[in-house]
């Protein structure tokens, strides 16, 4: 792959990202901060914070995506900073963490600031006002790294611990923890239809799928430190950096290695970004260099070889860059040969080898193509013995031929073979379950006699024609849970040909689904996801249909009934129905509510919180998130005080209330130790007072001051 553009920055590169204004925004690990143009790489701006980072394999710097917020961790790692962009004015610093602080990130949708630490934790700032709003899971070790889905719903850590934990950031609350790495997770990534991608220290990579919680597939083919991952557009490639240099490529529909090294440069991969707007990846080193590379290089030469049908040429491109296999032009070459093969196949039953030759003539020089070609023209050397052992009804060297030779079985003759057998199965079925007319099927049956496959299947009809009828009658009559019961205790009958009847009736069943749903017909989809119940293949994506369906169902009807409780609940439960036009009104109605509440919990203002969260207090989902912004609300009314020399009673008394509304969370733990140096007398202890807790809190303990 050759470089596109390139720029010296004389430090390692540390972060590289995009900003939603479309500048490129370049990070070293002084904390040298540039704007660059990504049409001249031109630089249009740049900054200093003089923070030398050692080390940044972790997210020692973050920006929001709009530019207007940044954090840093201090270069003695002790806290974590939070500064406005354009003023370059500190906002807030966080010094909570015991031990370092290892990573800190920016929700998509520039809310809040993370802070991660050594000690597991996780704090959440409200990027605007600077106070510590949130606390997520604790880890039993280091945090490492942090990652956000594009929608703004989740948030997940990952840890020394070998978990990955996942959290809600529209209900506030913890769904799960992912665990299937035997060492510590470093790097994560989520990826569209919900997926997350997640990387272990011995460079073991894993897909998830979120909705399952499960393992979808282990990459393969990684045997080097990875330093950073980064996809493309809509997810379809991952890019992989490594400490050597090298940047490997997976498919992600297939998750295929395509190429082991599809970039080295002569240093470690310090940072990753994609340019989606120009298919372009750019790659920081730890020498201090940023390179871009177009993904689709080379398309364009591939169009003109094809003009010229230089199909050698074009595949050698390819080889270059796999990701051109992904192209129209290659997708046409591609089909181009299918074609071509296919039709010299036809020539060769016929006996033209001539022809064949001449078809294929204009891949012979391609050597992945030769091999195949080669192959098929030493395959149909022994078809005219094949054709006279079909003519002269020698059917067992015939079906040895083709076992020896599976590309007979596309021909057509094979088929009219095929079909002849189900046609005599079905007359010799006739007479197997009657002794006088038994003598018949034999007659049948016997140019199929020393066929292993066929045989099998006649001794099993002679043998059991009882189990057979009641199969037989059972497919008849459409009873497919009786067939499949069947099937358990009489494996044979998957051998017989009317089990073929059944998986393509199950095919069928399936497609009719997918159409009745996207027409919007789910009644009628459900009856038939009961029958493909019924089927063990499908089984297991006929529950999920059902599931989706159900919960669409409960969505809709809690929209007609004005029932915002269901309605939100049946979101939480399939971030899906945010794509439906009712969902993005419910979900943009919350977050326009939610940031005007954290406007007035920033202020201490609970009476402000009350009025604009009110119309959501009957609903159970939002419930945990409403407490938490409550719970911030007053440990800002708490600070207040505090700040103005408040007396020692006045703020005792409001963090006794406070721990029989929200119990001991980190805010209040947090208070307290600034409490107890400012008023050093104190005999509070926490873990004495009576303890409420966030999940029990209702809206009904609302007051409009936690000192009261």
């Amino acid at each position: 792959m050759n470089v596109i553009h390139s720029k010296e920055i004389n430090h390692a590169v540390i972060l590289l990202k995009i900003l939603d204004d479309g500048k490129l925004l370049v990070v070293d690990n002084q904390t040298t901060i540039c704007y660059i143009d990504r049409e001249d790489f031109g630089i249009l701006g740049s900054f200093e914070v003089n923070i030398l980072h050692k080390y940044y394999t972790s997210s020692v710097v973050a920006f929001s995506s709009n530019g207007e917020y940044f954090a840093t961790l201090t270069a003695n790692q002790k806290e974590s900073h939070l500064y406005n962009a354009k003023t370059k004015k500190l906002i807030t610093k966080l010094d909570r963490h015991h031990g370092e602080v290892s990573c800190i990130g920016f929700d998509s949708l520039n809310q809040y600031m993370f802070s991660c630490g050594d000690d597991g934790k996780t704090f959440a700032i409200d990027i605007k006002s600077g106070k510590l709003v949130f606390t997520l899971p604790v880890h039993v070790d280091r945090v490492n790294d942090i990652a956000f889905s594009q929608n703004g719903n989740w948030v997940a850590t990952c840890s020394y611990d070998k978990k990955i934990s996942l959290y809600s950031l529209v209900s506030m609350s913890p769904k799960t923890y992912l665990k299937a790495h035997s060492v510590a997770v470093i790097k994560m990534q989520f990826l569209i239809n919900n997926r997350l991608i997640s990387v272990d220290k011995d460079s073991s990579a894993i897909i998830w799928n979120l909705h399952s919680n499960k393992v979808l597939k282990r990459l393969q083919g990684i045997h080097d430190e990875i330093k950073q991952i980064c996809t493309s557009k809509n997810d379809e490639f991952l890019f992989v950096g490594t400490k050597l240099g090298y940047v490997l490529l997976y498919d992600l529909n297939t998750y295929e290695l395509l190429a082991p090294r599809y970039i080295k440069i002569a240093s470690s991969i310090t940072a990753m970004a994609f340019d989606e707007e120009k298919n372009l990846l750019i790659l920081g080193s730890e020498d201090g260099f940023i390179f871009t590379y177009d993904i689709y290089e080379g398309e364009d030469i591939v169009g003109e070889y094809l003009k010229r049908k230089e199909f050698d040429s074009i595949y050698i491109k390819v080889s270059e860059n796999p990701i051109l296999k992904t192209s129209k032009i290659f997708k046409f070459v591609n089909d181009f040969w299918e074609s071509r093969l296919k039709k010299a196949k036809i020539a060769l039953q016929k006996q033209d080898k001539k022809t064949a030759i001449l078809l294929l003539n204009q891949f012979k020089s391609i050597p992945s193509k030769n091999k195949i070609i080669q192959k098929v023209m030493n395959e149909y050397e022994e078809f005219p013995k094949f054709v006279r052992f079909v003519k002269e009804q020698k059917f067992s060297l015939a079906y040895t031929l083709a076992n020896a030779h599976p590309v007979y079985k596309e021909s057509g003759l094979y088929k009219a073979l095929e079909k002849r057998w189900k046609s005599d199965c079905q007359k010799a079925q006739k007479y197997i379950f009657d002794s006088k007319t038994v003598e018949k099927a034999n007659e049948i049956f016997a140019p199929y006699r020393g066929i292993s496959e066929k045989t099998k299947i006649i001794q099993v009809l002679l043998t059991k024609g009882k189990v057979y009828k009641r199969f037989h009658i059972a497919i008849v009559q459409k009873d497919f849970k009786s067939c499949f019961e069947l099937i358990k205790q009489y494996p044979f009958l998957k051998e017989i040909p009317e089990y073929d009847i059944i998986a393509k009736y199950a095919d069928t069943l399936y497609i009719k689904v997918h159409e009745l749903l996207s027409k919007g017909e789910t009644h009628s989809a459900v009856k038939i996801l009961r029958v493909l119940s019924t089927f063990d293949d499908f089984k297991e994506e006929v529950k999920e249909l059902m599931q989706e369906i159900e919960i669409k169902q409960k969505f809709f009807t809690a929209l007609k009934n004005e029932n915002l409780n269901i309605a939100y609940e049946m979101m939480d439960e399939m971030e899906e129905l945010e794509k439906t036009e009712d969902g993005r009104i419910l979900y943009n109605r919350w977050q326009e509510d939610q940031s005007k509440a954290n406007k007035c919990a920033a202020k201490g203002d609970a009476l402000c919180v009350k009025k604009v969260l009110a119309k959501y207090f009957t609903i159970h989902s939002k419930n945990l998130a409403i407490a938490t912004l409550f719970s911030w609300c007053y440990i800002v009314q708490l600070e207040d005080i505090a700040y103005a020399n408040g007396s020692q009673h006045a703020i005792e008394k409001g963090i006794k209330n406070y721990m029989l509304h929200f119990g001991l969370i980190e805010h209040i733990e947090n208070f307290f130790m600034q409490f107890k140096e400012k008023y050093p007398s104190t005999k509070l202890n926490l873990k004495r007072l009576k303890q409420g807790s966030l999940s029990m809190w209702q809206p009904s303990m609302i007051v409009s001051s936690i000192l009261d």
